[in-house]
């Protein structure tokens, strides 16, 4: 049996079973309850940049830019935004807003938001990535806000979007414990915060002055349902109204069933392999007699393209993703700024990938570790088990270790591992590139999901100038050219783009995301 139908057939025994009806009780028509798939670790919109935590900050929180759901910005806090010159944008910010205590949004609100992410001390993922080009926030007057940076810069408005405006003086003083409690958690947005039970669920209330409308839900109980089998029997047992993150295996199954709606959307998120090039010795790698390697192979780049070479990502796609995904072939999907339409996902190439190995003097191969997360995107364990087989079909032996969410982060950042998972999404190449791959920096906010501390001056330059760029021509040429530059070095290792999918009860309408994101302001009774 060739390993591309070992995957395609080994599905039917991780396809789970559904049994059961979907449950025709009623409900109270303005409560919204909803499974998602990853918990927040924190109320506190400052704390920590992942995904889950947006999620939650953009129920209760409100940025001066938003973005819809096809990934372009439009207005929230602020009502226009422009590029004076090559240093300087100025913000108009929307008049009347209310804070769920009732006191007005103020000017001094919004220059205390931008500035407290330089504040958070040891935080696991920083969102100084998207303040560090600030240098001056001028008031020109109670409504207008004058930025400098400290370049010319773009992308403003794509980090005014990931900075959320909180009160002032709710949070002046406030620790991410006092966000967690609700005392701090005073935002203009959407929902107020009722209750946050950590990795369980949080507890919202609508907030009947929003700016931008009142949601059709009074109140909004989100749970996290980390394990794809519960959140899929969650639904059917009319424990919530919808799920996010829905399983693959399960889709064609929910599909069919009556009183249940199902909704797709290709997401920017694409699945891929860091892989560590900063140090020579790692302990996660040894040589074809299982001794300590002097000098880490994954710093030979013809290494790292037979890794590639070695994945045959059409069965991943098939056989474990069960077609909800496309073969990666750059670390944007197609849509987004800076995606090179030049760029194929590399070929299923065993033959080639051997011979690359013995050409880098690893005839016999060696062997390594691959670490993952186990709850965190679409069966990351599974594809972690699918790319080991892979690889030890060339001679590179290799074992898996998976952690919860949580845990596989804090050690990643801290660089405890030479081949780790990642998940990432973003608004552009340039910005993906700039986190996932730029030089870190902590002064530029650079690399902040740099895991592997990979370097290279020629890609920093690119990124710098797509993102200095205010003409969108320019930028998109920029940005491509500098993914093109990291692919072929093959710095990192793409494996594939999540298809997002939720799945509701009938009556219950949502125009799914590209990025992934599920709001419960944006559910809509039919």
């Amino acid at each position: 049996m060739t390993r591309r139908n070992f995957l395609v057939t080994g599905v039917a025994g991780i396809t789970t079973t559904l049994t059961g009806s979907v449950l025709a009780t009623a409900r109270a028509p303005r409560e919204l309850r909803l499974g998602l798939s990853s918990p927040a670790t924190s109320a506190d919109p400052h704390y920590q940049a992942v995904s889950a935590n947006v999620s939650l900050s953009q129920h209760i929180f409100d940025a001066l830019v938003h973005v819809d759901a096809a990934g372009r910005y439009v207005p929230g806090l602020a009502t226009s935004w422009r590029a004076t010159d090559a240093y300087t944008w100025e913000i108009k910010l929307r008049p009347g807003v209310r804070f769920h205590d009732g006191s007005l949004l103020t000017m001094e609100d919004v220059l205390h938001s931008l500035r407290r992410p330089g504040t958070i001390i040891d935080s696991p993922g920083p969102f100084t990535t998207f303040s560090k080009q600030f240098v001056r926030l001028q008031p020109l007057d109670d409504s207008t806000l004058e930025i400098k940076t400290r370049e010319p810069y773009g992308g403003l408005p794509g980090d005014l979007s990931s900075l959320f405006i909180v009160s002032k003086k709710a949070s002046e003083r406030a620790q991410p414990a006092d966000f967690d409690a609700g005392r701090a958690a005073v935002g203009t947005g959407p929902f107020k915060l009722r209750r946050f039970t950590k990795g369980e669920s949080v507890r919202l209330e609508r907030h009947d002055a929003y700016w931008g409308g009142r949601p059709d839900w009074e109140a909004v109980t989100l749970t996290y349902l980390t394990d794809d089998k519960q959140r899929t029997a969650a639904l059917l047992s009319d424990e919530v109204d919808a799920i996010e993150a829905v399983p693959s295996a399960d889709t064609a199954k929910l599909r069919e069933q009556r009183g249940l709606s199902l909704i797709q959307r290709t997401s920017w998120r694409t699945i891929f392999f860091h892989l560590e090039q900063f140090t020579d010795r790692s302990p996660w790698i040894f040589d074809a007699n299982g001794q300590p390697m002097t000098t880490s192979p994954l710093k030979d780049r013809r290494v790292r393209r037979a890794l590639s070479l070695a994945i045959d990502r059409e069965a991943v796609v098939k056989g474990i993703m069960g077609g909800q995904a496309l073969p990666a072939a750059q670390l944007v999907a197609p849509g987004i700024v800076g995606y090179n339409e030049t760029l194929k996902p590399d070929p299923y190439d065993p033959a080639q990938a051997r011979k690359l190995l013995a050409d880098a003097g690893f005839p016999n191969g060696f062997s390594l570790t691959l670490h993952a997360p186990n709850n965190r995107y679409i069966n990351d364990e599974k594809i972690a088990g699918a790319v080991a087989h892979f690889w030890g079909g060339v001679g590179v032996r290799t074992k898996i270790e998976t952690f919860p969410a949580a845990d596989y982060f804090a050690r990643a950042r801290r660089g405890e591992f030479s081949v780790a998972m990642l998940g990432y999404g973003s608004m552009g190449a340039d910005f993906a590139l700039r986190a996932l791959l730029g030089t870190p920096d902590s002064n530029k906010g650079w690399g902040t999901w740099n895991w592997a501390k990979y370097t290279n001056s020629r890609l920093d330059a690119t990124i710098h100038a797509a993102l200095q760029s205010t003409d969108p021509s320019k930028r998109q040429l920029l940005a491509a050219a500098a993914m093109d530059m990291a692919m072929h070095d093959h710095a990192v290792l793409p494996l594939h783009h999540q298809l997002a999918t939720w799945c509701m009860r009938k009556g219950i309408s949502y125009a799914g995301r590209v990025d992934e994101f599920t709001f419960a302001h944006h559910f809509k009774i039919a």
